[in-house]
């Protein structure tokens, strides 16, 4: 490979095998992926749109190019995006085919934009501005539909990276502006009224129409040709004794994070949970350098324990430990205990209402641990409150398309989807993305974009710089094949429903072995998961995943 010009580079073709790929670093950082299927060849930007990993580090099977990092996935012939959590395709490229070798020019883009004339007479609202209601709209836009789009939000702000809340925000790493989907003017480039602060009140799904309350002006009914209905989680407040005094918070939204980074400087911060969002908090806090103390308090004996081993969790334990987080486990909290807040030192202290401010945490063994500031991580509930009357309160029945009937939608946090790996509901980024993405196909009635049949769950983690990636979904970690050393950070873990030896793996988790991971999720999503003889006898992950692929 040389440089000619500073937007072409030439490459040898013999550098490529037929169905694979190869990325090429450039001196401006920069890079190039190219494609290869017999004497067909194609040329991309090498980075992928998510968060900027090197795609040739990622694996291809089949059509497929799956990115290392989050398993974004695009088309090896035309970069569409195939699966989030990227929200765009690729960039391709024009080259020049000099015989033996290619030419890439970076400065000739290939256009892949599609006219939005689908539709037009037609009206999408979006009840929802969280991952789901944003990539309904997004990839709408990105593929074809030319109709009006209406997005609800009860937020105050476009819609936002809610996962980097809890990673690089909290951990001052990112600012609020750098967090916004599709950037700060997102919604007059595609076209999107977007309606924030806006609360709906009503949602009438025989009739295809909402209610909208807002406290400035009368309800006003909105109907639609084809109605979203994206309202997310809320967190869970625990019944704690306490848990509504000053210094208690969750953390779901930006001002939630904005709130806790301002509350935790030179303060004894106490988390309660040991899920990853309270384990995440820990790590960014940590990061950020500007609390007085971090203890985390779980009811369990691990940390994750409904994802990972015991092994595995001792390891994330000691990472935490290693940069300063103290953990409490196996512990119920009791009581949040106050501090008499007042000035006022007439005041009787011994009433309860005078305990406005945190000043504690008293488990049921009855020790006091000190703290300024409690974080509750103790998990979410499905806001399914405006479809209650068609679905029962753990989830909206929805099909392998998200419909709920003809032109209702339900998806995110709140649906209880059929796909692949049966009916469940997964609070997971990924997969609100993914609902996203396949209800837009379903409106435009597009059969070459995948149901949740054919897709299969994943969500990461990232603490102190180290991304725990798992793929699939299990009930149990118990069930479990350890490969590797957790400790060192480099393991890939099998979970099955059971000891069988001709059982398949539901799902897998990693740090460090992410080609891995990915070949485990496309295997997994092609109804070839190893079985549990299988790993125990060897078995070439990413050896298999190729071959099913080609």
């Amino acid at each position: 490979m040389s440089n000619s010009t500073i937007s072409t580079v030439t490459i040898h073709k013999a550098d490529i095998p037929s169905g694979g790929m190869k990325s090429y670093k450039q001196d401006d950082d920069s890079i190039i992926l190219i494609t290869r299927d017999d004497n067909t060849f194609h040329a991309f930007d090498g980075k992928c749109p998510h968060a900027g990993a090197d795609l040739g580090e990622g694996l291809r099977c089949g059509n497929r190019v799956v990115c290392p990092w989050h398993h974004a996935t695009f088309d090896s012939s035309d970069g569409t995006l195939l699966e989030p959590v990227a929200t765009e395709g690729l960039t391709q490229y024009q080259f020049t085919d000099n015989g033996d070798s290619l030419t890439v020019d970076t400065a000739a883009k290939i256009d892949h934009t599609i006219a939005n004339d689908q539709l037009k007479e037609t009206h999408t609202v979006i009840v929802g501005g969280g991952a789901a209601g944003f990539m309904t709209a997004h990839h709408l836009r990105n593929t074809g539909y030319g109709g009006k789009i209406t997005l609800i939000s009860k937020d105050d702000k476009a819609p936002y990276n809610r996962p980097l809340l809890s990673k690089a925000f909290l951990a001052g790493n990112m600012p609020e502006e750098k967090l916004l989907l599709g950037g700060s003017d997102w919604a007059q480039k595609n076209n999107i009224d977007l309606c924030l602060s806006q609360t709906v009140s009503e949602v009438l799904p025989n009739e295809r129409t909402i209610i909208v309350s807002s406290e400035a002006e009368e309800d006003k009914k909105l109907s639609a040709d084809f109605l979203v209905v994206a309202t997310g989680a809320s967190p869970i407040v625990p019944p704690i004794k306490g848990a509504n005094l000053d210094g208690v918070y969750t953390l779901r939204s930006m001002d939630d994070a904005k709130l806790i980074k301002a509350a935790t400087h030179d303060q004894r911060v106490v988390i309660i949970g040991t899920g990853f969002i309270g384990m995440e908090v820990a790590s960014a806090l940590s990061q950020a350098g500007t609390t007085a103390s971090i203890t985390v308090i779980g009811q369990d004996n691990r940390v994750m324990g409904n994802i990972v081993s015991e092994t595995v969790s001792n390891a994330l334990i000691k990472l935490h430990e290693d940069n300063g987080i103290k953990f409490v486990l196996d512990a119920t909290v009791n009581e949040i205990t106050g501090i008499n807040s007042s000035a006022d030192e007439n005041t009787d202290s011994t009433k309860n209402d005078t305990f406005s401010q945190v000043g504690g945490v008293t488990l049921a063994n009855g020790e006091q641990i000190d703290a300024d500031i409690v974080i509750l991580g103790t998990g979410v509930s499905p806001r399914t409150d405006l479809l209650s009357e068609v679905n029962d309160p753990d989830g909206v029945q929805v099909d392998s398309h998200l419909q709920l009937r003809d032109g209702v939608y339900a998806l995110g946090d709140i649906a209880k989807a059929s796909g692949q790996m049966g009916r469940m509901r997964i609070e997971h980024w990924r997969v609100a993305l993914q609902h996203g993405l396949v209800t837009a196909a379903a409106i435009l009635k597009d059969d070459n974009v995948n149901s949740l049949d054919e897709r299969v769950p994943f969500f990461w983690t990232m603490q102190y710089g180290k991304s725990l990636r798992y793929s699939g979904h299990a009930n149990t970690p118990d069930h479990n094949i350890l490969i590797g050393t957790p400790d060192t950070l480099n393991y890939i873990e099998y979970y099955f429903d059971n000891d069988g030896e001709n059982t398949r793996a539901s799902a897998a988790s990693t740090l460090g072995r992410d080609k891995e991971l990915v070949a485990f999720g496309e295997l997994l999503r092609r109804g070839h998961a190893p079985t549990r003889a299988q790993i125990n006898a060897g078995f070439d992950i990413i050896d298999q995943a190729h071959a099913l692929s080609r």
